[in-house]
């Protein structure tokens, strides 16, 4: 059984100072924290050979990319055993951004953005309502995010 490993104090400080901004150096943190950048160097391997870090990424505006229409959309598969190859499918849809499996009344949830309504009905009609796997779907419109963040360590 892999051992999980278990943060402090120092961990849990440098990775809310990644999040905030992942292009911090070493050397600023280790300052901020009265450490040596190894340390942070060190922390930071660690947590990444922990699979607690998994990657940086750039956050990019969805809106000033043209992207106005943001949707959720609940998807009724024919059957379970029709998930993998409807997944398969899915994910080969540039506009789907995000696919949870889930339990309930739908057997997927997925977030679709779109330049416009004309373009969702578009990918509705055209793209995702022609997968033979999806028995129906239901869509719900995202008015705004006002809240949209990731778990503090």
């Amino acid at each position: 059984m892999a051992e999980i490993y278990q943060i402090d104090n120092l961990d849990r400080d440098i990775l809310h100072a990644l999040m905030d901004n992942a292009r911090t150096p070493y050397a600023e943190l280790a300052k901020k924290f009265a450490v040596s950048p190894g340390t942070i160097h060190v922390r930071v391997e660690k947590m990444k050979q922990a699979g607690i870090i998994t990657g940086t990424r750039v956050d990019i505006s969805t809106k000033q990319l043209g992207y106005d229409v943001c949707c959720f959309i609940g998807i009724i598969l024919k059957s379970a055993k029709d998930y993998p190859s409807a997944l398969k499918k899915l994910d080969n849809l540039d506009e789907v951004v995000e696919v949870y499996y889930t339990t309930g009344h739908y057997s997927i949830f997925i977030k679709v953005m779109c330049r416009s309504i004309e373009s969702l009905q578009d990918v509705l009609i055209n793209k995702i309502q022609t997968i033979d796997e999806i028995q129906s779907t239901e869509t719900l419109i995202s008015l705004q995010n006002p809240i949209m963040r990731t778990i503090k360590p």
